[in-house]
């Protein structure tokens, strides 16, 4: 997937140059625990959504997660291709 590199590389962007007005840079700027926290409450209001079989809000809700996730994943300097590696070792047991 094209879009999640390109948001890594906004992210890695924001973390070396923060930009004022960014949602990003802000995030990055208040820390892991804000980061943290957006995390849970995605993550809780995805829950909902599929409790309530609300296909759409079920796509919109993961999408945030997903971003909040890489998020964090940039603040701590982890990039895609570590999480694929990790998926590629997994997979073959």
């Amino acid at each position: 997937m094209e879009i999640l590199g390109e948001i890594e590389r906004i992210i890695a962007e924001r973390r070396e140059c923060p930009k004022e007005g960014s949602y990003v840079s802000s995030l990055l700027r208040e820390g892991e625990d804000k980061i943290l926290e957006k995390i849970g409450e995605e993550a809780t209001e995805l829950i909902i959504a599929s409790k309530n079989s609300e296909r759409e809000a079920v796509v919109s809700e993961a999408t945030d997660l997903i971003f909040h996730l890489l998020v964090l994943l940039g603040y701590k300097g982890i990039s895609l291709e570590e999480i694929e590696t990790e998926f590629v070792k997994r997979r073959h047991p």
